[in-house]
């Protein structure tokens, strides 16, 4: 007899997070799994007992559909950090004495690289105590900084609206005949999958941004100063993107030069960055003396399900078949990876991975994308990021605006 099927979310949601629980969920169901759990606020709210059986909200392949459509977590989420299974033990004990109450055969996890992190120690556990129980990981960061996988979903429908707003930021930005500077601060802690996508706005209708700074390569303030100055030499109004997570040569991050330098830290050590375009902003106003804008898309750029990638949306939903399939082909320990097989047409296939391959390790822009003066990205960057922003969806609309289902 089939046992049930668990799942969680974990880290910052996306556009296309509830695409692949979606997927885990339609197939489990499609499979003979009578019981599909959803912990609330990922492997947090599991500790303590709060989950729900997903049948009693999602009821039809219309509600499957909506689920597709809707941005942020469904589930909720948590930045919970495990601790390693040596050192606290009563925890995992705590988690598997729930998982055997609800008859748990297949748990899934959708995230990044911290939530790969919490399959791999609940892998190593379950085969410590020989548990028949099978964890998957299912990927998940607009950031696209995890291994091995060509790309991670959400990453397409971020890029997607950065390129897409960047277009329109160059045409207002060039509207008045002024000196003046806008500095947009996109996401990208360590890596600048998602800044250097900004370029994809460059075409017959766009000029692109001037300059492109990301995580991989050390920033200097005076080389950025003299840049922009350089620029708006040729046109009066520029426009830079940054990623949150630059950082100087001291390795402090340039956010961090402000009078309050003081920063929240989650449960991983992770720094909340913020405030990177306001402090080249000031920066700029003091040395340049001319008009600055200081331009945050923060949240904007991960939930913005109304600019979602068709392309991110399938392959979303399809590493979520793929994971729990995996499940019940009896694989363990293991992460979904999405494989480019072809680029014209751009064409797909899932596979899978030991966690352990992929957990805390990082996925960097090559050096070889990047410009040799590293403020701009090159044309293989853009061939790599075009094909996963390609396709529109058709959000369902009432009253003029999209229908979402309603977080649990």
């Amino acid at each position: 007899m089939l046992k049930n099927a668990i799942v969680g979310q974990s880290g910052g949601p996306t556009s296309v997070i509830n695409a692949s629980l979606a997927g885990v969920f339609k197939t489990a169901r499609d499979l003979g799994l009578t019981h599909i759990y959803g912990m609330r606020n990922g492997i947090e709210g599991l500790l303590s007992e709060r989950y729900v059986d997903l049948g009693d909200y999602i009821k039809n392949d219309v509600d499957i559909e909506l689920l597709k459509g809707t941005p942020s977590a469904f589930l909720g989420s948590c930045r919970y950090k495990l601790p390693h299974l040596d050192k606290d033990e009563d925890i995992y004990k705590k988690l598997f004495g729930i998982l055997e109450k609800l008859d748990i055969g297949y748990f899934f996890y959708i995230g990044g690289n911290d939530s790969m992190d919490t399959i791999a120690q609940l892998a190593l556990y379950a085969e410590r105590i020989n548990s028949e129980i099978r964890f998957i990981g299912v990927p998940k960061t607009i950031d696209n900084d995890l291994v091995i996988t060509d790309h991670t979903p959400g990453f397409g429908s971020a890029a997607k609206y950065v390129a897409t707003s960047i277009k329109e930021i160059i045409r207002d930005g060039r509207v008045y005949d002024n000196n003046a500077v806008s500095i947009i601060e996109i996401m990208g802690r360590d890596a600048g999958w998602l800044t250097g996508s900004a370029a994809l706005s460059t075409g017959p209708d766009c000029s692109g941004p001037d300059l492109i700074y990301l995580p991989e390569i050390v920033f200097d303030v005076d080389s950025f100063i003299s840049r922009v100055e350089e620029v708006q030499r040729a046109r009066r109004s520029v426009i830079v993107c940054v990623s949150e997570g630059i950082r100087t040569s001291d390795g402090n991050y340039v956010c961090e030069y402000t009078h309050d330098a003081s920063r929240t830290i989650d449960a991983f050590g992770h720094k909340q960055l913020t405030g990177t375009a306001r402090v080249l902003g000031d920066v700029v106003k003091e040395r340049l003396g001319c008009k600055v804008r200081a331009i945050e898309f923060s949240l904007l750029q991960r939930c913005a399900a109304h600019m979602q990638s068709e392309t991110d949306v399938k392959e979303a939903f399809h590493v979520g078949v793929a994971a729990a399939r995996a499940a019940m082909d009896g694989e363990t320990g293991k992460v979904i990876i999405i494989k480019r097989e072809g680029e014209e047409p751009y064409q797909s296939t899932m596979g899978s991975c030991d966690v352990h391959l992929i957990a805390n390790y990082k996925k960097d822009v090559p050096r070889e994308w990047i410009n040799e003066a590293g403020d701009y990205v090159l044309e293989e960057f853009i061939s790599y990021a075009r094909p996963l922003i390609s396709g529109e969806t058709t959000p369902v609309v009432v009253n003029g605006l999209p229908r979402h289902i309603e977080n649990i």
